[in-house]
């Protein structure tokens, strides 16, 4: 596996990430752009209208149907938040040209397709099609509405919401209702354009290809000739918006809801800095909270038998460590207090190269799997885009195995708690858990 850059325009980039494993050709289009509120509603509108049709494609079902003719090709788009930029995404898979019954050149249909979907949608005078606005934004908005049912990732992304209020990895990928009720298709037609002309646009193409082929397609393929060079910053590096001021005061924020587990976040800043130090974090990580080995699988959960569930990650473009738990309401004190305890042993270096080994094998095992599949090495690159830096697996590996118990320690020593999120049950089913445990008592 090897990835080559090929700059198309300024701001717009190709990148080939040669393959023979595959019998399929993965091709992913991002357009990434930071996180901003008056902007965030919009670019989750965005690829529900595109999918709906093109100049060529007129409606899904048209798409659909060449997607059929193309041996079955398949499409899909999403949304995501990496650090504080928002990503658009568009994939598209399709067998391999050498699979093709007459020799046909799929790949370049694939990447042609893909594109005028991105990029030359269907529209009457500039403007997408009103009825279609008004069903995209209904189902947004209750993808947006929907975010309160896994009430994990609701406390995650609310202690997320929290910690970064000003910034925008507190904002939610997807939007919010009051913006999008004031969503017009005059507004979001001239943001379209606006956008696709503005926007870093990269384009990731991963299977079994001739490189100079797929370079003479994409440059003269005619969606990509209409755009304009990108101008000036296109994304938020994580370097200017990493966490790395002290918090004074730890905030405790809890809400309740008609809920039987709490679900316990709490997040923390991490401010040791120096070679290899993300990395560093990332060993830390599933030494603490990372696997069925970590600290917190194993005490939290198993031994005190405190939580269903105990994890933590390690978000390595804010520096960022969130410890989440999934515990009965009572158990909030007993809960807080063991977790600290986890990460004060490993301040003072209890834990041991046992553990260390542990953690670097299963994160090692989860790094070689990045070549078995073509979308986890689309992420690979991704990931390297945004934050600015170039390595290869072998080298992620042996930064992995680099890390000493001294590095992990010096992390462990500069993390600082800043906030702890707790979504408890209302009053009544407090009352009701705390009197379902005195008759329990009460039987024994």
């Amino acid at each position: 596996m090897s990835e080559k850059i090929i700059e198309l325009k300024e701001g717009i980039n190709a990148h080939l990430i040669k393959n023979d494993k595959f019998k399929t050709n993965l091709i992913c289009v991002m357009l990434t752009t930071p996180l901003k509120r008056e902007t965030v509603t919009k670019n989750a509108l965005i690829p529900l209208l595109l999918k709906r049709g093109t100049v060529n494609y007129q409606s899904q079902s048209e798409i659909s149907m060449k997607l059929e003719k193309m041996y079955g090709a398949g499409f899909d788009s999403g949304i995501d938040k990496i650090g504080d930029n928002q990503a658009i995404k568009f994939y598209m898979e399709s067998i391999s040209n050498k699979y093709t019954l007459e020799q046909e050149d799929l790949l370049k249909e694939s990447i042609d397709l893909l594109l005028e979907i991105v990029f030359n949608p269907y529209m009457k005078n500039n403007e997408f099609i009103e009825q279609i606005l008004e069903t995209e934004k209904e189902n947004l908005r209750k993808i947006i509405e929907s975010k309160i049912d896994n009430k994990d990732f609701y406390a995650f992304n609310r202690c997320i919401e929290n910690m970064h209020e000003h910034e925008g990895f507190g904002l939610y990928k997807y939007g919010y209702l009051d913006d999008l009720e004031n969503i017009t298709n005059s507004d979001i037609s001239k943001y379209y354009h606006n956008l696709i002309n503005e926007i870093k646009i990269d384009i990731y193409i991963s299977g079994n290809f001739d490189e100079k082929n797929v370079e003479d397609i994409l440059k003269l393929n005619k969606d990509i000739s209409r755009l304009h060079p990108r101008k000036g910053e296109y994304i938020i590096n994580n370097s200017s918006t990493e966490t790395v001021q002290k918090v004074d005061n730890v905030r405790t924020i809890k809400e309740e809801m008609e809920i039987k587990q709490g679900k316990l976040v709490i997040g923390f800043n991490a401010l040791a800095r120096g070679e290899n130090m993300t990395n560093i974090g990332i060993v830390f990580n599933s030494i603490l909270g990372d696997g069925a080995n970590s600290m917190l699988f194993q005490n939290v959960r198993e031994k005190a038998g405190l939580a269903y569930t105990a994890h933590s990650t390690f978000n390595k473009l804010k520096y960022n460590v969130f410890v989440r738990c999934g515990i009965e309401i009572p158990n909030y004190d007993k809960a807080v207090s063991i977790i600290k305890e986890q990460i004060e042993n490993i301040k003072i270096g209890k834990f041991s190269e046992t553990d260390i080994q542990n953690a670097k094998n299963y994160i090692i095992s989860g790094i070689k799997g990045i070549e078995a599949e073509q979308d986890t090495e689309i992420v690979f690159y991704i990931g390297q885009e945004i934050s600015k830096t170039r390595y290869t697996v072998d080298e992620y590996i042996e930064s992995i195995k680099s890390v000493t118990k001294e590095q992990i320690i010096e992390f462990a020593n500069g993390l600082q708690m800043n906030l702890i999120y707790f979504l408890t049950g209302t009053e009544n089913e407090d009352s009701e858990n705390e009197l379902e445990s005195q008759e329990a008592d009460n039987d024994e």
